[in-house]
Order: structure tokens, then sequence, then C-alpha cells
């Protein structure tokens, strides 16, 4: 438990695979995706990341939260469940 990261305030550039290659410094990324609007398929900002351990979760959390990726501050914490 405790491996899925949300990561918040992302450029509205980014996507899937920059994403994941930011976490990936940090450990093995088991899965990464930007949530889009529906009907335009346009980024809204966020996204999540799940690492394959919470060692290395917390060790992205520690590195890039309140970081300048992309001309964005990201907000990167655990995910909260449910």
């Amino acid at each position: 438990m405790g491996k899925k990261i949300y990561v918040g305030n992302i450029s509205p550039d980014a996507d899937q695979a920059s994403l994941e290659a930011l976490f990936t410094v940090f450990g093995k990324v088991k899965k990464a995706y930007i949530v889009t609007d529906r009907e335009t398929g346009k980024s809204k900002g966020f996204g999540f990341v799940e690492m394959s351990s919470e060692a290395e979760a917390q060790a992205a959390i520690t590195a890039l939260d309140g970081k300048e990726c992309g001309g964005y501050t990201v907000k990167v914490n655990m995910a909260k469940s449910g």
C-alpha cells in the first residue's frame, strides 16, 4: 500500500511519457497517467503515478514536491485511497 502518488499542477504540455520519465529516476514506474477531460481530451492538470515500492514513492515525493517542472510548481503526495 502507499505506492500510488498524486501529481498536481502539471503543465498542460506534459504527456504520459514525460510524467513517467520524471518518476523513473526514483525507481520502477508501474503506471503513470494524466487525467484528461472526456470531451476535449485536454489535460486537467493532474495525474497519478504508481511506483513499485513505497520507498521509491516516498523518494519521489520528497524530491519533487514543490519543485518546478515545465514552468509549473508541482504538488506531489501520496494519493488518497478510495
